[in-house]
């Protein structure tokens, strides 16, 4: 009974979280630690500890994301804008390397634990799977890059197979929405985003100046 009504409690908050994840409003932020707070009692309780470990991860990059995302928002003009980041190759690359290596590692970790007498995860390859692959994408959601909703859309439906499973139909059901939120994210940001391209202001400020610059130093001489 306390389980599903602490399921209930995550279904409501984690909702309210991806509305706002959507608008890109800071509270995400801000409810998101209630949100895995909660997370983690129920993942705990259920022997998923990559899942468990997973909302540890979410209460620090929020902190992280507030202040990334106040950061970037002073970098364009236009507030009311999305703001994005561009996604390189390399970065890219690095995510799928750890993506592998964090997913066969952290399952094998798990079966250990296992082992010396913990709770045993039944599903530690598709937990740890899902746990990684949300770690990725919740680093590319702080550094606000349009492809994080491709990963939401994968991560929440391999979370929704693992809560099926597991007989967690609150939770099931809160990642079926999560998955709809994630297309309708995607959408949101692509048609009203805008690039954050710091340097490219910094060096059109550095030759504005120097132009004015050069204005002066013609007229001394004149």
């Amino acid at each position: 009974m306390e389980k599903s009504i602490l399921e209930i409690f995550t279904l409501i908050t984690g909702v309210i979280y991806v509305i706002l994840e959507i608008r890109q409003k800071n509270a995400m932020w801000v409810l998101g630690i209630i949100t895995s707070l909660a997370s983690m009692l129920v993942f705990y309780s259920q022997g998923l500890y990559a899942s468990f470990g997973l909302n540890a991860y979410y209460l620090i990059t929020a902190f992280i994301g507030l202040w990334q995302w106040r950061k970037d928002k002073g970098a364009i003009e236009d507030t009311s804008k999305i703001h994005l980041n561009r996604l390189s190759w390399r970065v890219a690359a690095i995510s799928a390397i750890l993506f592998v290596a964090g997913t066969i590692g952290l399952a094998a970790g798990m079966d250990y634990m296992s082992e010396l007498g913990f709770k045993e995860n039944p599903m530690s390859l598709l937990d740890a799977s899902v746990a990684v692959l949300s770690a990725v994408a919740t680093w590319w959601l702080v550094k606000s890059y349009l492809q994080q909703w491709w990963l939401w859309i994968a991560a929440n439906t391999l979370s929704l197979i693992l809560c099926a499973t597991q007989g967690m139909w609150w939770m099931a059901v809160l990642y079926i929405l999560y998955v709809v939120a994630a297309v309708i994210g995607l959408k949101h940001w692509t048609k009203h985003g805008t690039t954050v391209a710091p340097k490219e202001l910094n060096i059109s400020q550095l030759d504005q100046n120097y132009r004015e610059k050069s204005e002066n130093n013609t007229r001394s001489i004149n």
